[in-house]
Protein backbone atom coordinates (compact mmCIF):
# COMPACT_ATOMS: atom_id res chain seq x y z
CA UNK A 1 0.00 0.00 0.00
CA UNK A 2 3.08 2.42 -0.31
CA UNK A 3 3.56 4.38 -3.66
CA UNK A 4 4.57 2.01 -5.78
CA UNK A 5 0.46 0.67 -5.61
CA UNK A 6 -0.87 4.25 -5.69
CA UNK A 7 1.30 4.99 -8.89
CA UNK A 8 -0.70 2.24 -10.86
CA UNK A 9 -3.57 4.50 -10.20
CA UNK A 10 -2.91 7.59 -10.74
CA UNK A 11 0.92 7.99 -12.16
CA UNK A 12 0.76 11.86 -10.60
CA UNK A 13 0.86 10.57 -7.19
CA UNK A 14 4.82 10.12 -6.09
CA UNK A 15 5.39 14.17 -7.42
CA UNK A 16 2.16 15.20 -5.20
CA UNK A 17 3.27 13.14 -2.34
CA UNK A 18 6.56 14.06 -2.37
CA UNK A 19 5.39 17.99 -3.31
CA UNK A 20 3.28 17.30 0.26
CA UNK A 21 6.31 15.63 2.34
CA UNK A 22 8.36 18.62 1.58
CA UNK A 23 6.07 21.50 1.36
CA UNK A 24 7.42 22.61 -1.85
CA UNK A 25 5.43 25.30 -2.52
CA UNK A 26 6.84 27.07 0.22
CA UNK A 27 10.37 25.78 -0.55
CA UNK A 28 11.40 29.48 -1.58
CA UNK A 29 10.36 30.75 1.80
CA UNK A 30 13.69 28.90 3.69
CA UNK A 31 16.33 29.61 1.61
CA UNK A 32 15.41 33.33 1.62
CA UNK A 33 15.33 33.47 5.45
CA UNK A 34 18.64 31.55 5.77
CA UNK A 35 20.47 33.86 3.09
CA UNK A 36 19.35 36.93 4.78
CA UNK A 37 21.49 35.81 7.79
CA UNK A 38 24.14 35.67 5.54
CA UNK A 39 23.97 39.04 3.69
CA UNK A 40 23.51 40.71 7.28
CA UNK A 41 26.77 38.97 8.05
CA UNK A 42 28.66 39.96 4.97
CA UNK A 43 27.48 43.43 5.56
CA UNK A 44 28.98 43.56 8.86
CA UNK A 45 32.23 41.85 7.68
CA UNK A 46 32.60 42.12 4.50
CA UNK A 47 32.90 39.04 2.98
CA UNK A 48 29.83 39.08 -0.16
CA UNK A 49 30.20 36.92 -3.32
CA UNK A 50 27.98 35.24 -5.62
CA UNK A 51 28.88 31.73 -5.57
CA UNK A 52 28.94 31.85 -1.76
CA UNK A 53 25.44 33.29 -1.80
CA UNK A 54 24.02 30.29 -4.08
CA UNK A 55 26.34 27.84 -1.93
CA UNK A 56 24.38 29.21 0.79
CA UNK A 57 20.95 29.48 -0.37
CA UNK A 58 21.47 25.39 -1.09
CA UNK A 59 22.56 24.95 2.49
CA UNK A 60 19.46 26.86 3.83
CA UNK A 61 17.12 24.76 1.12
CA UNK A 62 18.46 21.36 1.79
CA UNK A 63 18.92 21.64 5.32
CA UNK A 64 15.42 23.03 6.50
CA UNK A 65 13.93 20.32 3.88
CA UNK A 66 15.27 17.74 5.84
CA UNK A 67 13.62 19.06 9.37
CA UNK A 68 10.32 19.19 7.23
CA UNK A 69 11.03 15.66 6.36
CA UNK A 70 12.18 14.68 9.78
CA UNK A 71 9.36 16.19 11.35
CA UNK A 72 6.80 13.98 9.20
CA UNK A 73 9.15 10.28 9.88
CA UNK A 74 9.01 10.87 13.81
CA UNK A 75 5.12 11.81 13.69
CA UNK A 76 4.24 9.18 11.41
CA UNK A 77 1.74 7.18 13.62
CA UNK A 78 0.35 9.77 15.84
CA UNK A 79 -0.29 11.53 12.25
CA UNK A 80 -3.04 8.40 11.23
CA UNK A 81 -5.13 9.56 14.26
CA UNK A 82 -6.03 13.13 12.00
CA UNK A 83 -9.82 14.14 11.67
CA UNK A 84 -9.41 17.04 9.59
CA UNK A 85 -7.30 16.98 6.77
CA UNK A 86 -8.68 20.20 4.69
CA UNK A 87 -7.92 22.97 7.05
CA UNK A 88 -3.99 23.13 8.12
CA UNK A 89 -2.93 19.73 6.33
CA UNK A 90 -4.28 21.74 3.13
CA UNK A 91 -2.20 24.79 4.11
CA UNK A 92 0.90 23.39 4.53
CA UNK A 93 0.43 20.56 2.14
CA UNK A 94 -0.86 21.59 -0.86
CA UNK A 95 -2.43 18.44 -2.27
CA UNK A 96 -3.74 17.77 1.43
CA UNK A 97 -2.27 14.46 2.40
CA UNK A 98 0.18 13.13 4.96
CA UNK A 99 1.87 10.90 2.71
CA UNK A 100 3.82 8.81 4.95
CA UNK A 101 0.45 7.92 7.56
CA UNK A 102 -1.87 7.58 4.15
CA UNK A 103 0.28 4.92 2.79
CA UNK A 104 1.69 7.30 0.33
CA UNK A 105 5.43 7.04 0.84
CA UNK A 106 6.69 4.54 3.01
CA UNK A 107 8.69 5.11 6.33
CA UNK A 108 11.64 3.94 5.25
CA UNK A 109 11.70 6.07 1.90
CA UNK A 110 10.95 8.90 4.29
CA UNK A 111 13.97 8.64 6.23
CA UNK A 112 16.13 7.75 2.87
CA UNK A 113 15.22 11.20 1.91
CA UNK A 114 15.95 12.87 4.72
CA UNK A 115 19.27 11.55 5.55
CA UNK A 116 19.88 12.48 1.56
CA UNK A 117 18.87 15.60 2.08
CA UNK A 118 20.59 16.39 5.00
CA UNK A 119 24.32 14.50 3.82
CA UNK A 120 23.69 16.73 1.07
CA UNK A 121 23.40 20.16 3.24
CA UNK A 122 26.22 19.15 5.24
CA UNK A 123 28.62 18.35 2.12
CA UNK A 124 28.07 21.81 1.27
CA UNK A 125 28.62 22.96 4.95
CA UNK A 126 31.64 21.61 4.76
CA UNK A 127 32.86 23.51 1.65
CA UNK A 128 32.51 27.17 4.18
CA UNK A 129 35.84 28.32 5.64
CA UNK A 130 36.74 27.45 9.07
CA UNK A 131 35.50 28.07 10.91
CA UNK A 132 32.64 28.69 9.86
CA UNK A 133 31.90 25.05 8.53
CA UNK A 134 31.84 24.20 12.28
CA UNK A 135 29.52 26.89 13.32
CA UNK A 136 26.84 25.77 11.17
CA UNK A 137 27.35 21.79 10.80
CA UNK A 138 27.41 22.23 14.89
CA UNK A 139 23.70 24.11 14.35
CA UNK A 140 22.43 21.57 12.18
CA UNK A 141 23.23 18.83 13.74
CA UNK A 142 21.39 20.85 17.08
CA UNK A 143 18.40 21.66 15.23
CA UNK A 144 17.72 18.60 13.88
CA UNK A 145 18.01 16.72 17.61
CA UNK A 146 15.95 19.58 18.77
CA UNK A 147 13.34 18.68 16.11
CA UNK A 148 13.28 15.31 17.03
CA UNK A 149 13.43 15.86 21.17
CA UNK A 150 10.48 18.54 20.28
CA UNK A 151 8.45 15.67 18.33
CA UNK A 152 8.63 12.87 21.17
CA UNK A 153 8.60 15.44 24.28
CA UNK A 154 5.57 17.17 23.41
CA UNK A 155 3.61 13.47 23.72
CA UNK A 156 4.00 13.55 27.34
CA UNK A 157 4.17 17.14 29.12
CA UNK A 158 2.37 19.29 31.55
CA UNK A 159 4.38 22.14 31.09
CA UNK A 160 5.39 23.29 27.35
CA UNK A 161 9.60 22.52 27.65
CA UNK A 162 8.83 20.87 23.95
CA UNK A 163 7.67 24.09 22.38
CA UNK A 164 10.25 26.32 24.34
CA UNK A 165 13.13 24.39 23.70
CA UNK A 166 12.29 23.12 20.17
CA UNK A 167 11.39 26.46 18.63
CA UNK A 168 14.99 27.52 19.40
CA UNK A 169 16.17 25.24 15.89
CA UNK A 170 13.72 27.68 13.64
CA UNK A 171 15.11 30.64 15.56
CA UNK A 172 18.78 29.74 15.26
CA UNK A 173 17.97 29.01 11.30
CA UNK A 174 18.62 32.22 10.21
CA UNK A 175 21.34 32.45 12.98
CA UNK A 176 23.47 29.72 10.80
CA UNK A 177 23.20 31.51 7.96
CA UNK A 178 24.73 34.51 9.55
CA UNK A 179 27.66 31.73 10.85
CA UNK A 180 28.17 31.22 7.37
CA UNK A 181 30.15 34.07 6.89
CA UNK A 182 29.74 35.69 10.72
CA UNK A 183 31.12 35.24 13.73
CA UNK A 184 29.42 34.82 17.07
CA UNK A 185 28.64 38.20 17.94
CA UNK A 186 26.09 40.54 19.17
CA UNK A 187 24.47 40.70 15.84
CA UNK A 188 23.80 36.63 15.65
CA UNK A 189 22.35 37.20 19.40
CA UNK A 190 20.03 40.26 18.63
CA UNK A 191 18.84 38.11 15.12
CA UNK A 192 18.06 35.21 17.60
CA UNK A 193 16.55 37.25 19.98
CA UNK A 194 14.38 39.11 17.61
CA UNK A 195 13.20 36.34 15.87
CA UNK A 196 12.58 33.35 18.28
CA UNK A 197 9.47 35.45 19.69
CA UNK A 198 8.10 35.00 16.62
CA UNK A 199 8.69 31.48 15.98
CA UNK A 200 7.29 30.95 19.50
CA UNK A 201 3.97 33.20 18.79
CA UNK A 202 4.07 31.42 15.40
CA UNK A 203 3.79 27.88 16.59
CA UNK A 204 0.93 28.87 19.17
CA UNK A 205 -1.02 30.25 16.34
CA UNK A 206 -0.18 26.64 14.02
CA UNK A 207 -1.62 24.96 17.23
CA UNK A 208 -4.82 26.63 17.55
CA UNK A 209 -5.07 26.29 14.09
CA UNK A 210 -4.83 22.88 14.70
CA UNK A 211 -6.32 22.21 17.70
CA UNK A 212 -8.82 19.07 16.71
CA UNK A 213 -6.23 16.74 15.74
CA UNK A 214 -4.01 17.56 18.14
CA UNK A 215 -6.96 16.63 20.56
CA UNK A 216 -6.87 13.44 18.39
CA UNK A 217 -3.05 12.61 18.64
CA UNK A 218 -3.29 13.05 22.44
CA UNK A 219 -0.59 15.59 22.04
CA UNK A 220 -0.18 18.24 24.24
CA UNK A 221 0.55 21.42 22.47
CA UNK A 222 0.01 24.96 23.48
CA UNK A 223 -3.68 24.62 23.32
CA UNK A 224 -4.09 21.60 24.67
CA UNK A 225 -2.56 22.62 28.10
CA UNK A 226 -3.93 26.16 28.19
CA UNK A 227 -7.16 26.18 26.40
CA UNK A 228 -8.10 28.75 23.79
CA UNK A 229 -7.76 31.68 25.63
CA UNK A 230 -4.75 30.64 27.16
CA UNK A 231 -3.02 30.33 23.70
CA UNK A 232 -4.36 34.00 22.71
CA UNK A 233 -2.34 34.89 25.92
CA UNK A 234 0.62 33.49 24.77
CA UNK A 235 0.65 34.21 21.22
CA UNK A 236 0.45 38.21 22.58
CA UNK A 237 2.54 37.80 25.14
CA UNK A 238 5.57 36.77 22.55
CA UNK A 239 4.42 38.93 20.40
CA UNK A 240 4.99 42.02 22.45
CA UNK A 241 8.56 40.39 23.02
CA UNK A 242 9.15 40.41 19.82
CA UNK A 243 8.30 43.94 19.03
CA UNK A 244 10.57 44.84 22.23
CA UNK A 245 13.60 43.01 19.90
CA UNK A 246 12.29 43.78 16.98
CA UNK A 247 13.29 47.40 18.08
CA UNK A 248 16.70 46.96 19.45
CA UNK A 249 17.43 44.86 16.35
CA UNK A 250 16.64 47.55 13.70
CA UNK A 251 19.01 49.62 15.53
CA UNK A 252 22.00 47.63 13.62
CA UNK A 253 19.98 47.36 10.33
CA UNK A 254 20.06 49.90 7.06
CA UNK A 255 17.01 52.17 5.49
CA UNK A 256 15.20 49.14 3.86
CA UNK A 257 14.70 46.73 6.59
CA UNK A 258 13.83 49.60 9.07
CA UNK A 259 10.84 49.93 6.88
CA UNK A 260 10.53 46.31 6.16
CA UNK A 261 10.17 44.93 9.29
CA UNK A 262 8.05 47.19 10.69
CA UNK A 263 5.99 46.68 7.90
CA UNK A 264 5.96 42.77 8.99
CA UNK A 265 5.00 43.79 12.49
CA UNK A 266 2.14 46.10 12.17
CA UNK A 267 0.71 42.74 9.64
CA UNK A 268 1.45 40.63 13.03
CA UNK A 269 -0.39 43.12 15.05
CA UNK A 270 -3.29 42.93 13.12
CA UNK A 271 -3.45 39.16 13.05
CA UNK A 272 -3.13 39.35 16.90
CA UNK A 273 -5.25 41.89 17.59
CA UNK A 274 -7.73 39.66 15.16
CA UNK A 275 -6.96 37.01 16.94
CA UNK A 276 -7.74 38.37 20.33
CA UNK A 277 -11.25 39.44 19.22
CA UNK A 278 -12.27 35.99 18.07
CA UNK A 279 -10.42 33.23 18.86
CA UNK A 280 -11.75 30.34 16.68
CA UNK A 281 -9.03 27.60 15.30
CA UNK A 282 -10.97 28.75 11.77
CA UNK A 283 -9.72 32.46 12.35
CA UNK A 284 -6.55 31.03 13.64
CA UNK A 285 -5.60 29.73 10.49
CA UNK A 286 -7.08 32.76 8.66
CA UNK A 287 -4.42 34.88 10.08
CA UNK A 288 -1.49 32.46 10.01
CA UNK A 289 -0.41 33.57 6.50
CA UNK A 290 -0.05 37.17 7.96
CA UNK A 291 3.01 35.46 10.31
CA UNK A 292 4.35 34.21 6.93
CA UNK A 293 3.87 37.44 4.87
CA UNK A 294 5.42 39.00 8.19
CA UNK A 295 8.65 36.66 7.59
CA UNK A 296 9.12 37.58 3.96
CA UNK A 297 9.21 41.16 4.63
CA UNK A 298 11.88 40.46 7.67
CA UNK A 299 14.18 38.42 5.26
CA UNK A 300 13.12 40.29 2.00
CA UNK A 301 14.49 43.20 3.99
CA UNK A 302 17.29 42.30 4.75
CA UNK A 303 18.42 40.89 1.81
CA UNK A 304 17.25 44.20 -0.20
CA UNK A 305 19.25 46.22 2.42
CA UNK A 306 22.59 44.23 1.38
CA UNK A 307 21.87 43.74 -2.38
CA UNK A 308 20.25 46.50 -3.44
Amino acid sequence: MYLEHHTLFNPMAPLKAYADLMRLHFFFAWPLLFCSGYLLATAMYGSFSWPSLIRVLFIGLLGFEGGLVLNDYIDREYDRKDTEFGRLTKYWRVFGTRPIPSGLISPKSALLIFLLLAFSALILIATLPYPHSLYVALIMVYCYAVEAFYQVKKRHQSFPLAQLVGRTDFALFPVAGYLSAGFPDQTALLYFLFFYPFAIAHLGINDLADITNDRARGLQTISILYGISGTVRWIVLFFIIHVFFACIFLMRLGIIARIGIPIGLILLLFATVSLWRDSSPERALTVLPLFHISMLFYAGSLVLDVLW
